[in-house]
């Protein structure tokens, strides 16, 4: 099983004990395990129990119970608590904003089993009679469950997909004689996946039917199928998946027209003439032949979502979208400073390792000091290190920044004598969320006008799925940025993928550089600069529009002579 599972599992363990008003000392001791156990590089699976017993803060107890999750899948005390939980107030844990005393309260008090009875509770305006709750605490939870239930069961495009990939192979492996292509929201790289598609070409459409059904991780809908498409749900993940059985000769056809957009097929490139009508004129041997017969260059799919880029192709100018390997360092990162896992070293060495030559690290402010925040002394001794450790690691280069909260005023929390020593400044906001747009749309521009910021932090404070973001009016935020030559990041993280791919475009037209930024807080975190790629390459972003394509000695400068024009 994966590190990131059984420190899932360990701490789930820990939320339940408190929700069951276990001795704190336990659940501190849980707690710690989960702590040492994120900054374990090795897979622990392949671990001994005296392997285990060695990692300091995990000890015999602890190290028993990875090796029962290894052996079992989970481990009996676990088990036990939740075999007194209600499932839905185990789901109740996940509400953003409540802990599990919190929770307690609302099983115990208000006697909710469900999230569906919380909601109940909560439009009966029964939770802000509870000690501790209050109007505002309902009205938050209200909303936190309003937006779970719209998004039941999407998942991430993160989450889904290995499983539509590994799907795949088994599909392959099933019906070997067959032509078969992932298709679909997975293929097109949008950032929330309801269904897992695919086409497969095969002139036996009965028997491919009966293979599929030998796929153990496929549950079949017959009532949903027929006899050219299989439907069903995979049974890890939980997702519809959807199998389209076409005749070989239209392979091709059916793959573009399920990887693509509406708008990107109907949109007229012609006065009579869209790609719907170039499909359905004849077969083609592949989707690249349909856009030349269309006279037009390939579109990639996650091009096609019928914004401009069919006039790019006729014309020949579709960008040369950005790739993984064009990213020459990782900014916006985390270490032990605040609430990273690992140390500043293991994070400046890590990502050497992986071919990168620099790291922009960029702890917590002072404000957060539910993150570690740093003081001003914390400031100093960081960038004491940082000075230290480029000497022993150059020419790899670690500079020298700062996630700094932005207030609920538009400034930044510090001073301008701490603000000046940084090399660059990542403005981002992380509290009093509840704005409308005019407010939230201020607060940033007010931030983005400070001289100090030279790059803007996941603009909308969003968590996919799991929390809606504050509204603002992006255009106005870009026009700011533009005005004022700050960088915007697309937050790499798989929740946020934030700056939304839908306004990189303009951001584009105005000028303004995006940076992928990884927000790692765990050596495992730099890996999600692959999604933040994907999301830049849905808007058209360039390797000469990414500002972390630059190299360490054209980021140095471009910082430095950023920092000239303040003084």
């Amino acid at each position: 099983m994966e590190n990131k599972k059984i420190i899932k599992q360990f701490k789930l363990a820990a939320e339940l004990m408190e929700l069951h008003d276990e001795n704190p000392f336990k659940i501190r001791s849980y707690t710690n395990a989960v702590g040492a156990l994120e900054l374990v590089e090795e897979p622990l699976e392949q671990l001994s129990q005296a392997q285990l017993e060695s990692i300091q803060g995990v000890g015999k107890s602890i190290a028993a119970k990875i090796i029962e999750i290894n052996e079992k899948g989970s481990f009996e005390e676990l088990d036990q608590m939740l075999e007194v939980t209600p499932q839905g107030v185990v789901e109740m844990l996940r509400i953003k904003g409540i802990g599990p005393k919190k929770v307690r309260n609302l099983w115990k008090e208000l006697g909710a089993e469900t999230v569906e009875e919380l909601l109940e509770a909560c439009e009966q305006d029964k939770v802000s009679k509870l000690k501790g709750f209050g109007a505002k605490t309902q009205e938050n939870i209200k909303q936190a469950l309003l937006f779970t239930q719209q998004n039941r069961g999407k998942l991430l495009y993160a989450e889904a997909e290995a499983s539509a990939e590994n799907l795949l192979v088994s599909i392959k492996a099933a019906v070997p004689d067959a032509e078969v292509e992932l298709v679909g929201a997975v293929r097109r790289r949008l950032e929330i996946v309801e269904t897992l598609q695919f086409i497969l070409a095969t002139d036996t459409p009965a028997q491919a039917q009966q293979a599929l059904q030998g796929i153990p991780e496929l549950e079949e809908n017959e009532k949903a199928s027929g006899p050219l498409a299989w439907r069903g749900s995979h049974s890890e993940v939980g997702l519809p998946v959807e199998v389209k059985l076409v005749p070989k000769a239209r392979f091709a056809n059916e793959i573009l027209l399920h990887s693509a957009a509406l708008a990107h097929l109907a949109q007229p490139f012609t006065s009579t003439t869209n790609l719907l009508t170039v499909v359905r004129e004849q077969e083609y041997t592949s989707e690249a032949d349909i856009y030349k017969s269309a006279g037009m260059a390939y579109i990639a799919p996650e091009l096609r979502e019928g914004t401009n880029e069919l006039q790019l192709a006729l014309e020949n100018k579709l960008p040369t979208l950005l790739e993984l390997t064009d990213l020459k360092g990782s900014l916006h990162n985390h270490s032990t400073y605040s609430d990273g896992a690992h140390t500043l070293e293991q994070m400046a060495t890590f990502l050497r390792d992986e071919g990168y030559e620099y790291l922009g690290i960029s702890d917590h402010s002072k404000t957060a000091s539910y993150a570690g925040g740093l003081r001003e002394g914390d400031v100093l001794r960081q960038q004491k290190e940082i000075d230290e450790l480029n000497k022993k690691l150059a020419p790899f280069k670690i500079f020298k920044g700062i996630e700094s909260d932005i207030l609920g005023d538009g400034s930044l929390d510090y001073e301008e004598d701490i603000l000046k020593t940084f090399d660059f400044v990542v403005a981002s906001i992380h509290s009093s969320l509840n704005m409308d747009e005019q407010k939230a749309t201020t607060r940033l521009i007010t931030a983005i006008e400070n001289p100090y910021t030279t790059m803007l932090g996941h603009p909308t404070g969003r968590l996919l799925l799991r929390r809606e973001g504050y509204p603002i009016n992006h255009k106005m935020m870009i026009d700011a940025c533009a005005s004022n030559n700050v960088i915007i990041e697309i937050n790499s993280n798989p929740w946020r993928l934030d700056l939304d791919w839908r306004y990189v475009q303009y951001a584009l037209e105005k000028g303004v550089m995006l940076s992928i930024n990884p927000d790692a807080h765990h050596t495992n975190g730099y890996a999600d600069m692959k999604y933040g790629v994907l999301m830049g390459r849905k808007g058209g972003l360039t390797k000469e529009m990414t500002f972390n394509t630059k190299s360490a000695e054209e980021v140095e400068t471009y910082f430095r002579k950023r920092k000239e024009k303040i003084n």
